[in-house]
């Protein structure tokens, strides 16, 4: 399976880097199987580009998948976008964007029940995103090559 990393260079070889912000799944390297996902990643830099790997999953990481959107899912994005740690070395799931984490915001401060959080967080189109979480799950990552975003 191909997966894509957005960013301003290239990167042969990916590492976990401390971000400024937490991220839906915790500090790691991110990358989406949606082509056009990883595009609009990289358009938000002056020079955008798009790295592609092979990605062959490995047995014997910690990994956790969330097939859709669930409470579950919900409450994991809670913890780790407030800083909370976790074992996993490889997350995947769907992605709370900008309008899905004002929701989530406001969930968390207690303006909307859990109930009208999942009413309004309907996505109107698919998003993906894989956290490489560990240094030893990036083994799972060949480089294929990059692309500079038109």
């Amino acid at each position: 399976m191909l997966v894509y990393h957005g960013g301003y260079r290239a990167i042969e070889k990916p590492e976990i880097r401390a971000a400024k912000n937490n991220k839906d799944f915790g500090r790691g390297f991110y990358c989406t199987e949606l082509r056009t996902q990883a595009d609009k990643w990289a358009k938000r830099f002056d020079t955008p580009i798009v790295s592609v790997y092979e990605y062959t999953p490995k047995t014997g990481f910690n990994t956790l998948t969330f097939a859709e959107m669930t409470d579950e899912w919900l409450d994991f994005i809670v913890a780790c976008r407030s800083g909370k740690p976790h074992n996993y070395a490889v997350v995947e799931g769907a992605m709370a964007n900008d309008q899905i984490w004002n929701y989530i915001a406001d969930f968390v401060g207690g303006v909307l029940t859990r109930e009208q959080f999942w009413v309004l967080a309907k996505f109107k189109y698919p998003t993906h995103q894989i956290a490489f979480c560990a240094a030893p799950a990036l083994e799972c990552l060949k480089y294929a090559e990059s692309y500079e975003v038109r």
